[in-house]
């Protein structure tokens, strides 16, 4: 059986690059206002610095690029767990909220788009927003349900939130929905969650390091062959048009094609029991968590074309829709674009 999701959680103390075997409380930190400067942030008497990792044992050994990514962008191991530290209490806050209305009765409304929102979203987004706002009232926040939060147009670090990926299967009682969190510094995904509040799974992606689920470290499987795949989509409804003669083409090719988990899906790739996910109309909510978390189990996530995914946050983005492919094994993701021919 897993661990409980708090047992394994990254340290957060005052001594750089150091872990230890249970969780200390998460430190928090006073500002005198909420500006979401884009300047370099203080935390108390602690400045972020740019420092090269030195934990051996946090770097991933398959030699991925994203090992280095943390680096290239001025971020330690001290920053990293920090940002981890706040990130597990969202998603603890999230699912405090999630599992009191999950199988309850509750009204379900409908978004412009025509998709579901309960109270239990907007009550989980709420919840995470005030964390941030006390532990790192400097970032800017990004959420479904609310869109931008921050007194500036544009921030570096800004946290991406959807309290609830999979709320039709929230509202209808299946337990494979789960809250998403990222953290992008200077447009790039450093931090990734998916927490299962319900089963009580969360998968954490941290820039240079091993992806864990409940502490644990976790690996994508090898496939060679996209015929041998193993495909999960969250409905084969959900496409249309070109995108669905292009999916049906590689639905066509693999070995078994299954539905319906939304986010959850993904956390089984990068637990190693599927071996691919291809979806249509994903919006930056959707995937941003998921880039940190299928790289860092040794995956490959892109759109369409094979071009890398990124979004910038700022008061003026508009949520665009992205097509994404994620594949454990990179032949398989390889044969894929060249089946989907997407130009």
């Amino acid at each position: 059986m897993l661990s409980h999701p708090h047992s394994n959680f990254l340290s957060l103390n005052h001594r750089r690059n150091s872990h230890l075997s249970s969780p200390p409380a998460t430190p928090r930190f006073a500002f005198s206002d909420r500006n979401c400067s884009s300047s370099a942030l203080s935390f108390g008497s602690i400045r972020l610095k740019s420092i090269k990792m030195t934990s051996a044992n946090s770097s991933l050994s398959n030699g991925d690029s994203c090992s280095n990514q943390a680096v290239a962008l001025g971020l330690d191991n001290y920053d990293l767990d920090l940002f981890a530290g706040v990130g597990n209490k969202l998603a603890d806050a999230a699912g405090d909220v999630i599992r009191q209305y999950f199988r309850k009765s509750f009204d379900i409304l409908d978004k412009e788009d025509l998709s579901p929102v309960t109270i239990a979203d907007r009550a989980a987004e709420e919840s995470m927003v005030k964390v941030i706002q006390e532990n790192l009232p400097s970032h800017a926040i990004y959420g479904e349900e609310n869109g931008w939060s921050c007194k500036e147009d544009f921030a570096d670090f800004v946290w991406v939130l959807d309290p609830i990926d999979g709320t039709k299967s929230f509202i209808t009682g299946k337990p494979l929905f789960g809250t998403l969190i990222a953290l992008l510094h200077k447009g790039k995904p450093i931090l990734g969650i998916i927490d299962q509040p319900v089963l009580r799974e969360r998968w954490i992606g941290i820039s240079g390091r091993r992806t864990t689920l409940n502490g644990q470290e976790i690996s994508v499987r090898n496939c060679s062959q996209l015929s041998k795949a193993y495909l999960y989509t969250t409905s084969p409804h959900l496409f249309s048009g070109d995108a669905e003669v292009a999916f049906a083409r590689v639905r066509s090719k693999v070995k078994v094609p299954l539905y319906g988990c939304d986010c959850y899906a993904y956390a089984l790739l990068a637990s190693g029991y599927v071996d691919l996910v291809i979806e249509s109309g994903l919006k930056p909510y959707d995937f941003l968590s998921l880039i940190p978390v299928i790289e860092g189990a040794g995956g490959v996530i892109t759109d369409w074309k094979g071009h890398q995914l990124s979004w910038e946050a700022s008061s003026k983005a508009h949520a665009a829709s992205f097509n994404v492919v994620a594949a454990g094994d990179k032949r398989v993701h390889q044969e894929v674009l060249d089946t989907l021919l997407w130009h």
